[in-house]
């Protein structure tokens, strides 16, 4: 039973009375001050920002308001939380009141009886509360929350991490500031994680350690199991212990897989370690990253029955049967990583946290997950300065297939040097790092995503911590080899339990002791990752750019669209920076506000050319977060596709600093924090396909990248070049191909800057085509200029009106719309006769290669001969069914390129107030800042939710059309 509504709380010096009173004799009332409503799971500045006692830290200088806990005392911000509930316990039941995380001491009070809670952010805390616990009437639970112990400074300069001081506590080290982060006044004090009462009878489970190994090529598998009993009587126990494996079938049936029991008496007031027989599987559904196969999930049941009383205890997880390999690549000097015996190319992210307050939810991580899904990434690296992340995030990295590297609490800046020079020496106390190190491994260690351990961040622990660790996380001989070694498994004695490798606290996953060691970055633990700044895109692909062969951390630019800086902060502080020129370049004067939220510019004097005025000086701050999203685009479409232009022979994976924000901030993201996604998301979308090609920005070679475990045959790269005005003076198709598995191959270089008639400013269209059936397997659409020139052409293309149409049909679960949309340019195109293919089936996703929907694409390039068929399509697609289809229409009357168009949805209100946030958030687009040549029809899905009375339209906006809107209205399934 979750306790995660109806708390109260108030400021500890404005409560007069004891815990002992407030759960017995004096119990508070939210309607009493200093009593107000609380956030639980939550934090005190949630709690007051809820109760509007503090204005919005996230919103424009409003942080800069509230009073830091430096200057304040740590008192100003301990906290009472109250809660009362009911129990409904059976006879000779136990109850066991559960802390999944508190920061960062507490005491805890239950009708009456206290309990002080050991220090630390990352362990979880499980009282036993049979004897006190009332069965009839109301429990009241009080908990008194401190601050950490050393919340530190905020200088005046700010810097990573403050004054560092936080580091001296096991407890985030973000919040003391970051140049991507304001610093959390309270320091993320509170009940932050999950509470709860559990019932159990005479014995529980705690701790169930699955493991996998696999023997004959991953022919044979086998399920090991071990599980802590505790028997909480006083009485022995004689207990039928019992395994379920089941696997979901498409169908919604269940498929039961395997059931074990065993016999098992436990003495009173002990608890017994024990391990299951291992449970053999013949091919079982493997779990695969996303991009590679399918997330199977298995469902394993541990049940403990105790003679005399029935079921006492149970316990249920989801698991993924995968075998995850590393080593270092001798080729690359990288580390590469391989499941199932398959290298995986790593595309992926940094991430901190979901949200800044710690105003967690399943539902919010469900979409964080999802987007980095949707990204085509692979692996999400959990940084040292942010959490241990939940169980509800890693459950939905199983679901969506995204691996997960792991740090404990340790990053350069706060542990070792900064400014000022910081304390090598970690936390204060050792030996609680190690506790909560070694519970978080139990809390994370089922999940299949769950890839690697690390020490830390740009620094490895202090050498009594790192030994523990490595001691602690050593792996098991199954899981020491390179390979599988079916010698070794066949000789090993099942009968050597203390071997089992569920025994081990881990063992199946390596401990990597810092994120520069080991085959990133240099190794060595030099500070060889980023650069964190705006590139040149075709740097991405030069030879000297990045030397190593795996990047942990490489960053640059990510300002949100203009609606987001609305919502983000008041009206005088929508001013755009002002550009200044020194020395031939343009140096970016952000205001005060932008600033404050980490703006980081798009151009570095003396290195890079400023990337927006490239298109033109911006006019407003409309048009300077427009031409920002098309830099936000070609700069991670760039740095992905530059990566995997190298694949295996340079490189063996990458991660972006960052993903995402967990507050309001103006940089290094591909979504912002209200989860509208920027350019940059779809740009690393496309580049980061299972199957993709793609122009080297160096060479000007097209390239196919083959990431999957399939060989391609009979592939044809069709290449066009489309002058603005809409004519194509350069079409080439390759011959038909074969791509290896895990191979980049060169065709052939495109050839058009080198015309003699070719335009400054021109767009290529990409399309890999399966000869086969027509299909397009990858399609990538790019604007270009000439060497030594910039964009600025397209400026007066914004005058231009291409003619555009836009269908959906909608459909609506529960408060779900799903709108299948079609979006055609109108124009006719001017390519020559014979074009290769028509009607073709362009797949998003390829095949079974990727866990996502696939979509379905038609590409219909027109010409004169072409256009009753044209017409005949239109006609089939646009008025077949025609109550459930929505039509709109730009007008226009230019014939070219439809470019840079994106879709939103917001709320149709009919007087929205000025400067009215009316996006409907988050959307899940099957692609988003896309471009049309003449002819050309793109469908694709869009899906969202929308809260209760609110009416959806969706808004099409693009560089050179008229905007436009459809009102949706949903069949209901």
């Amino acid at each position: 039973m979750k306790l995660d509504s109806g708390w109260i709380a108030a400021r500890w010096k404005e409560v007069s009375n004891s815990g002992e009173e407030l759960t017995t004799t004096h119990p508070p009332s939210q309607s009493i001050k200093p009593w107000m409503e609380a956030l639980v799971p939550g934090t005190v500045l949630g709690t007051l920002l809820k109760n509007k006692l503090v204005p919005d830290p996230f919103y424009g200088l409003e942080n800069e308001a509230i009073l830091d806990i430096a200057d304040s005392g740590r008192e100003y911000y301990t906290f009472w939380f109250f809660t009362r509930f009911q129990a409904n316990m059976s006879a000779n039941a136990h109850a066991w009141l559960k802390f999944r995380g508190i920061n960062y001491s507490a005491e805890v009070y239950l009708n009456g009886h206290k309990n002080v809670l050991p220090k630390g952010m990352f362990r979880r805390h499980t009282l036993d509360v049979t004897d006190i616990l009332h069965n009839d009437g109301d429990n009241f639970l009080a908990v008194l929350v401190y601050p950490p112990d050393h919340p530190g400074r905020i200088p005046i300069e700010g810097g990573q991490g403050g004054d560092h001081d936080i580091g001296k506590d096991v407890a985030t080290q973000y919040v003391q500031g970051w140049d991507w982060m304001a610093p959390i006044r309270d320091r993320n004090t509170g009940i932050w994680d999950e509470v709860s009462i559990s019932f159990t009878g005479p014995v529980k489970i705690s701790d169930p350690h699955l493991v996998s190994s696999f023997f004959d090529d991953l022919k044979r598998v086998y399920l090991h199991s071990t599980a802590e009993y505790t028997n909480a009587s006083s009485l022995a126990a004689d207990c039928t212990l019992k395994v379920q494996v089941s696997i979901e079938l498409e169908d919604g049936m269940c498929l039961i897989e395997h059931v074990e029991t065993q016999e098992l008496a436990i003495p009173g007031g002990t608890t017994v370690l024990y391990t299951f027989q291992p449970l053999f599987f013949y091919r079982p559904n493997l779990w695969w990253p996303n991009g590679l196969g399918k997330q199977a999930l298995y469902k394993v049941d541990i049940t403990v029955d105790v003679k005399g009383y029935g079921e006492s205890d149970s316990w249920s997880q989801l698991f993924g049967f995968r075998k995850i390999d590393s080593h270092i690549d001798p080729a690359t000097g990288g580390r590469l990583f391989k499941v199932n015996g398959e290298p995986i190319f790593i595309r992926g992210g940094n991430w901190i946290l979901s949200d800044g307050l710690l105003r967690l939810s399943e539902k919010r991580y469900e979409t964080d997950i999802k987007f980095h899904a949707e990204m085509n990434f692979n692996m999400i690296r959990c940084w040292g300065g942010g959490l241990a992340e939940r169980p509800e995030f890693y459950h939905y990295c199983d679901v969506y297939g995204l691996l997960v590297w792991q740090e404990f609490w340790i990053t350069g800046d706060v542990d070792g040097r900064g400014v000022p020079v910081s304390n090598p020496n970690g936390p204060l106390d050792h030996n609680l790092f190690l506790e909560c190190a070694r519970d978080t491994i139990k809390l994370l260690r089922n999940h299949a995503s769950l890839a690697l351990w690390v020490g830390g961040n740009e620094q490895h622990p202090p050498e009594d911590i790192n030994t523990a660790l490595k001691n602690d996380l050593k792996l098991h001989p199954f899981f020491k080899l390179p390979g599988l070694d079916t010698n070794l498994m066949e000789s090993y004695s099942w009968t050597k339990s203390h071997e089992d490798p569920s025994r081990y606290l881990d063992g199946t996953r390596l401990y990597i002791q810092g994120s520069l060691w080991d085959g990133f970055a240099d190794g060595k633990g030099e500070f060889t990752d980023g650069p964190y700044e705006i590139q040149y895109p075709e740097d991405f692909f030069k030879d000297n750019f990045y030397k190593y062969g795996f990047n942990p951390e490489v960053g640059s630019v990510g300002i949100p669209v203009a609606a987001t800086i609305r919502r983000s902060m008041p009206q005088e502080s929508w001013q755009i920076p002002l550009f200044q020129l020194s020395d031939g370049y343009i140096s970016e004067v952000p205001n005060p506000v932008w600033d404050y939220h980490k703006y980081i510019p798009y151009s570095k004097p003396g290195k890079v050319h400023n990337q927006i005025e490239m298109y033109g000086e911006p006019k407003n701050l409309d048009d300077f977060c427009e031409k920002a999203q098309l830099v936000n685009y070609i700069q991670y479409r760039a740095l992905l596709e530059g990566w995997t232009s190298r694949m295996w022979t340079k490189y063996t994976g990458v991660l972006i600093w960052k993903t995402q924000n967990p507050w309001t901030g103006l940089r290094g993201q591909f979504y912002d924090h209200f989860h509208d996604q920027t350019a940059g998301f779809f740009g690393a979308r496309s580049a980061a396909e299972p199957i993709h090609v793609q122009l080297n920005l160096a060479t000007y070679f097209v390239e196919i990248v083959n990431t999957t475990s399939s060989p391609l045959s009979g592939v044809i790269v069709d290449t066009s070049v489309w002058e603005l005005e809409g004519s194509c003076p350069y079409h080439k198709l390759s011959k038909s191909l074969s791509v290896p598995p895990k191979k980049t191959l060169p065709v052939f270089e495109m050839e058009y800057p080198k015309t003699k008639n070719a335009k400054p400013v021109y767009f290529l269209l990409l399309k890999l085509l399966d000869k086969s059936n027509s299909n397009i397997l990858s399609r990538n659409f790019y604007w270009l200029h000439l060497a030594g020139g910039d964009y600025k052409p397209l400026e007066a293309y914004r005058s231009k009106r291409v003619p555009i149409r836009t269908s959906a049909k909608v459909t609506l679960v529960g408060q779900t719309y799903k709108a299948e949309m079609k979006v055609h340019n109108l124009s006719k195109d001017s390519l020559s006769e014979g074009h290769s293919f028509l009607n073709i089936e362009h797949h998003h996703n390829q095949q079974e290669f990727i866990k996502t929907e696939n979509i379905n694409t038609k590409m219909e390039p027109v010409n004169e001969k072409m256009e009753g068929l044209l017409s005949r399509i239109s006609s089939c697609v646009y008025t077949r069914e025609e109550k459930q289809m929505h039509v709109a229409e730009a007008k226009g009357d230019h014939s070219g390129v439809a470019f840079f168009l994106h879709f939103a949805v917001h709320a149709a209100t009919k007087n929205p107030k000025t400067g009215e946030d009316e996006r409907i958030l988050p959307v899940h687009y099957s692609d988003n800042y896309f471009s049309l040549v003449p002819g050309e029809v793109l469908p694709m899905d869009i899906t969202f939710e929308v809260p209760t009375g609110t009416v959806p339209k969706i808004v099409l906006q693009g560089w050179n059309t008229n905007g436009h809107s459809l009102a949706v209205q949903a069949t209901r399934h």
